[in-house]
């Protein structure tokens, strides 16, 4: 499917609600006790956008974006200010953020990953839609400038030689996540100064 390589507007998305979307299927047994299953493997991301618009220039350009985008028909790239870089967000990325792999002397292809951990337990994410620019790379922790490629689009950082066997191979970078719009209308009410609102207007990420 279609997908736009331009990002929604940063200074309407800062001020968006929303977060992760997990799918698990509870059933409650006769006794009181339950069956969980996650339906899921991993989280969705939701947000509406409506909440980030405070001037009426700001609801045109939203106007523009939905059109350009023909409603729910083309993904997008779009900017989760709660959660957008490989370390905690009071913080500079660094090469040595996240453990993305272990050289074994022949394989030359990594994909980035995020780790969520809380207690003994963590999630690994797998990361792609990169901001150009933004990703670092060490071996054993020191950072490595060269030598490496990264695909913005997927996330897969490719050495030109192989990372010796047992060498950490660590990355820290910035990211954007893919989302369409869900809906395929925009509800606008215009006040008597005619500045105009949405009440909603509902972003999803998709997977490619």
């Amino acid at each position: 499917m279609a997908f736009h390589e331009v990002r929604f507007p940063d200074d309407i998305s800062r001020g968006a609600r929303g977060g992760p979307e997990r799918r698990t299927q509870i059933v409650e047994l006769a006794s009181g006790d339950e069956e969980r299953n996650a339906s899921w493997a991993n989280s969705r991301r939701r947000y509406d956008v409506a909440y980030g618009i405070r001037r009426a220039d700001d609801l045109a350009a939203v106007v523009a974006f939905f059109e350009a985008r023909n409603g729910r028909l083309h993904g997008f790239r779009f900017k989760d200010w709660a959660d957008y870089k490989s370390c905690l967000p009071s913080v500079i990325p660094a090469a040595t953020d996240q453990t993305i792999g272990t050289g074994d002397g022949s394989t030359k292809v990594f994909q980035l990953v995020k780790r969520y951990p809380s207690g003994s337990q963590s999630w690994v994410r797998t990361i792609t839609m990169l901001v150009a620019g933004s990703v670092k790379i060490a071996l054993n922790g020191t950072p490595k400038p060269s030598g490496w490629s990264v695909d913005a689009a997927t996330g897969l950082v490719t050495f030109s030689t192989a990372p010796l066997s047992g060498v950490a191979i660590t990355a820290g970078f910035e990211f954007d996540v893919a989302v369409r719009f869900d809906t395929d209308t925009l509800d606008i009410t215009l006040d008597l100064e005619r500045l105009g609102s949405i009440t909603s207007i509902p972003l999803v990420e998709i997977r490619r």
